[in-house]
């Protein structure tokens, strides 16, 4: 892609306001482009060979009754169209080319955006819709509308050629141009809010469905199917409605550009029988001048037929450029020592994406590498998103948060991720096998995979598998949920982490679950890890080194768990008595 190319698919979208991705994408396309410009030349030109001929045969054969001149213009206009169609192959396979390397450098950085705003979002947008973007940028650059926009400056040769003709059959093929560039204007004054109505509904309807079927379980459990379907049937309901106007008003002026397209070319043959008759121009000219506004207004044709491709090209590529750009490319930082898992927070505020005000207001915290410290706190207190910080995953709006003396953002994600290990409170498995999933997918170590396992309390339950460790998970369904978590525990434990984050790793543990992951936080206490964990059960906590209760994102106490239970007691003894708190420190 050059610049008039993407300006042409987004209009109001400069190279300076691109993501760099983007701008080297478009870069590395020039080529392809220029390529592709230099045989829409010579395709160009040859699609002057019809009009040549007919000029040959009119004026000169059936004049001459000449059979060999016949013959070897019919042998010379073949050969020509046999080039024609080599150079159109020729053309379409370099615009695949540039669409695969389109794809091939854009893919993984829109892939690894999707993960960075679904991970800033805490989920709330996990939509795929990004990498089908891409698909539409790509199947447009390999589609007519494009070849139509290279085509279309060769326009104004053919409407020159009929001016050599004849003035009248110049004016009358530039009065059909600018008449068919109205009805490229129409469409696109006609179609363009409809078309962003449909897509903004069809995604909310897709998203909506997403979520759903996140929750069937729930859904028909509580027989809540009819009441979503309804609401997922308003938003398709508009989101057709919108489509369906937008297609009627589009094909209406398909219709009207069709019918005229064909009307122009026979009133051409029109207006050259005239011209022929007096005399002023010859018979031949009069064919040759309609093949020629033929294919003078095939490209404007091309890009009516073709806009709602384009409309959506450049929607897609609008989408992709915002979200590259509210997501760039990870900065290469340098490689930092291994991680020791000291942490240190001063007067940290955070304030998640999506929400109104700071969740962690001014907390303070030093946690000392190999420390084992428990969270606890009523709902909304601000765990899940401390924890979050600890990864890495939320950073502070003000506060410093430091691991090693570090800021989290000076770690390549990459390798603080191989010294952490993390257990999120709603756990997934990918699909995969066990031992993969255990690997976190890199390459297998079987020792390590074991360890992690058996420190997890799971090895047994695992060869009780019908493959063992090479038993494929798909979708979760072949394990219950607390085989799932203890599971993930050992994906959190593979490799021996400097940090392990704990996020309520028992809810569906049973006796002997729990009994394991009290083992693998001993094991976890031998290596020297640092190990934050967030629980309301009492017996993990009675070994934890400290206890941290946090109350809308405050600290309010810290120290030993003793400490913590007496303080909550001498406080409200009544009322801490009976809290869930209370009891998870007691």
């Amino acid at each position: 892609m050059n610049k008039s190319l993407a300006a042409s698919v987004v209009p109001d979208t400069t190279p300076a306001q691109m993501p760099p991705v983007l701008r080297a994408v478009i870069s590395a396309s020039r080529s392809a482009i220029a390529s592709a410009a230099m045989f829409s030349l010579f395709l160009n030109l040859l699609m002057l060979v019809p009009s040549i001929y007919m000029l040959q045969v009119y004026d000169r054969v059936l004049s001459t009754g000449s059979v060999p001149t016949l013959l070897m213009l019919t042998l010379i206009t073949t050969f020509l169209f046999i080039v024609f169609g080599g150079l159109e192959w020729l053309r379409a396979q370099v615009m695949i080319v540039a669409s695969m390397r389109f794809d091939g450098m854009l893919g993984p950085k829109v892939h690894d955006a999707i993960f960075a705003r679904t991970v800033v979002s805490s989920g709330r947008r996990s939509s795929a819709q990004p990498l089908e973007d891409i698909d539409r940028v790509r199947q447009f650059v390999t589609g007519p509308g494009l070849f139509a926009l290279l085509d279309a400056p060769w326009t104004p040769i053919y409407v020159g050629l009929m001016f050599v003709f004849h003035p009248w059959m110049g004016l009358a093929a530039v009065l059909s141009i600018i008449l068919l560039a109205g009805l490229t204007l129409w469409t696109e004054l006609a179609t363009h809010q409809l078309l962003q109505e449909a897509n903004r509904s069809s995604m909310a309807a897709n998203q909506q469905t997403a979520s759903h079927l996140r929750n069937a379980e729930v859904i028909a459990a509580m027989g809540m199917l009819p009441r979503l379907r309804e609401r997922w049937l308003s938003e398709r309901s508009t989101a057709l409605d919108a489509q369906h106007r937008a297609s009627a008003r589009a094909g209406l002026i398909a219709a009207i550009s069709k019918t005229y397209r064909l009307t122009s070319q026979s009133l051409i043959l029109g207006l050259g029988a005239y011209l022929a008759i007096r005399r002023e121009i010859s018979p031949g000219m009069v064919i040759a001048g309609s093949i020629l506004l033929g294919r003078a207004l095939a490209p404007i044709d091309q890009l009516i037929g073709s806009w709602r491709t384009l409309t959506a090209a450049r929607t897609a590529f609008r989408r992709l450029a915002d979200l590259l750009r509210e997501h760039p490319e990870a900065d290469e930082v340098m490689a930092l020592p291994q991680v020791a898992g000291a942490y240190q927070l001063e007067k940290v505020v955070i304030t998640p994406s999506g929400a109104r005000a700071p969740v962690i207001k001014e907390l303070t915290l030093h946690l000392p590498a190999g420390t084992q410290l428990g969270v606890i706190g009523p709902s909304a207190a601000g765990k899940s998103t401390l924890l979050r910080a600890l990864l890495g995953l939320n950073y502070p709006q003000s506060g410093t948060l430091t691991l090693d003396g570090a800021a989290l953002s000076q770690y390549a994600r990459v390798a603080l991720g191989s010294a952490v290990g993390y257990l999120p409170q709603d756990v997934e498995l990918l699909d995969g096998t066990i031992a993969e999933n255990i690997a976190r997918f890199g390459d297998v170590d079987a020792d390590a995979v074991v360890k992690a396992a058996r420190h997890a309390g799971v090895h047994e339950m695992i060869l009780a598998l019908p493959e063992g460790y090479e038993t494929r998970l798909e979708g979760n369904f072949s394990l219950s949920a607390g085989q799932r978590q203890r599971v993930a525990l050992a994906r959190a434990l593979y490799g021996d982490p400097a940090v392990v984050i704990l996020d309520e790793p028992n809810s569906n543990l049973d006796e002997a679950g729990n009994a394991a992951l009290q083992k693998a936080l001993d094991a976890l206490r031998e290596l020297g890890s640092t190990v934050v964990i967030v629980t309301h059960r009492s017996g993990i906590l009675e070994k934890v080194d400290a206890v941290l209760l946090l109350v809308d994102g405050k600290r309010v106490l810290h120290g030993s768990p003793t400490e913590v239970a007496t303080a909550l007691h001498q406080r409200n003894a009544s009322s801490a008595a009976t809290s869930p708190v209370s009891k998870a420190v007691a």
